[in-house]
């Protein structure tokens, strides 16, 4: 059947400008991490980028080694696009990253020049694209200099197979570095992707925090894990199911899950309870709330295994107002859980 989108699909999500830049994004954004791959039915992930899409949701983010298999979710990605999707390309916003393993030898990672470009077009190749609007390197490479891996982004861009350049989990120290030498080269930074949540606050501390880097260099930032891998909902509430991804030691273990962290969680379940939300949705909001220090974050990017979860999570959008007693209330459990792990050594 031929896909028809919904004709009023830009009337209940809101867009944001991601920082000095033209582009806006939807305030939530579906990522591709999980339940893309080969171990997810081809209808199921039709049915969920179709609806997220209908609800306005038109930036899809992935990388080289989402799957599993590696590969294998902008392989399926691109079968999407072909099945329907693709009828709409002007209007969405395709990101990709390189930077984790891919493949052997010395060139499979990290952020050299051939990698860099060797992955995207790879990745170009597995979505049946020209070009992606969004490259990111995935990660800073301690042993390549930044110039080299920043000029990869730059002739990314230059090449037209990105319409813009991006960054994750990036020091604020080494995003004001590659934004300089992005400037430099005449290829302004878009967009930092953090981790964050209400249990991995990383992004709010130093003097320039990373929000107030990205404010000083105009740049925007979308939020990975915002649900803190599962653990911001009110899937372990009650312990942890065998078909979770911490019974399946996926991103999240069940000795992560330790009394004093689920003791914070339950409180914040009972404040989200109190705001007629959903412990996810209020995750979230939280995560798209007005900030006192630095830019607002510009997107949240959550995954979602089936359309209910998806449709579940995105009403956030229908409550992002907190008060300062809820802001209160909620920094009394929301409190730094040592679950970074992309947290760089």
């Amino acid at each position: 059947m031929t896909f028809s989108a919904a004709e009023n699909r830009y009337e209940s999500m809101p867009y944001r400008r991601v920082g000095r830049s033209g582009l806006k994004l939807p305030a939530v954004s579906l990522g591709l991490w999980h339940n893309f791959g080969d171990d997810k039915r081809f209808e199921e992930q039709q049915a969920i980028l179709r609806r997220a899409f209908d609800l306005g949701v038109n930036h899809f983010d992935l990388a080289n080694n989402y799957g599993p298999p590696d590969g294998s979710a902008e392989t399926n990605f691109g079968r999407h696009l072909k099945d329907g999707l693709g009828a709409y390309r002007d209007e969405l916003v395709i990101s990709t990253k390189a930077g984790y393993y891919m493949w052997p030898g010395p060139y499979g990672e990290w952020g050299s020049r051939k990698y860099m470009l060797s992955s995207l077009d790879a990745s170009l190749q597995r979505m049946g694209l020209d070009y992606v609007d969004i490259f990111y390197s995935h990660r800073p490479d301690p042993e390549t200099p930044m110039e080299e891996t920043m000029g990869a982004l730059d002739t990314a861009v230059r090449s037209g197979k990105a319409l813009y350049a991006g960054i994750s989990s990036y020091t604020p120290e080494q995003t004001l570095e590659a934004a300089r030498i992005l400037n430099d080269l005449g290829t302004p930074l878009l967009i930092h992707q953090p981790s964050y949540s209400m249990l991995n606050r990383w992004t709010e501390n130093g003097s320039p925090n990373l929000y107030e880097a990205l404010e000083k260099v105009g740049a925007g930032s979308i939020a990975f894990s915002p649900l803190a891998q599962g653990m911001l909902t009110d899937r372990y509430l009650k312990g942890v199911p065998a078909d979770s991804r911490a019974a399946k030691e996926r991103f999240l273990s069940e000795e992560a899950l330790t009394e004093e962290k689920m003791n914070r969680v339950r409180g914040l379940n009972q404040i989200a309870a109190g705001r007629g939300q959903t412990l996810a949705q209020m995750a979230v909001a939280w995560i798209l709330r007005d900030q006192p220090r630095g830019s607002a974050v510009t997107s949240a990017l959550i995954g979602a295994s089936s359309v209910r979860q998806l449709e579940d999570t995105l009403s956030a959008v229908n409550n992002l107002g907190f008060s300062s007693d809820e802001l209160t209330a909620i920094d009394e459990f929301a409190v730094e859980s040592d679950i970074n792990l992309w947290a760089q050594p």
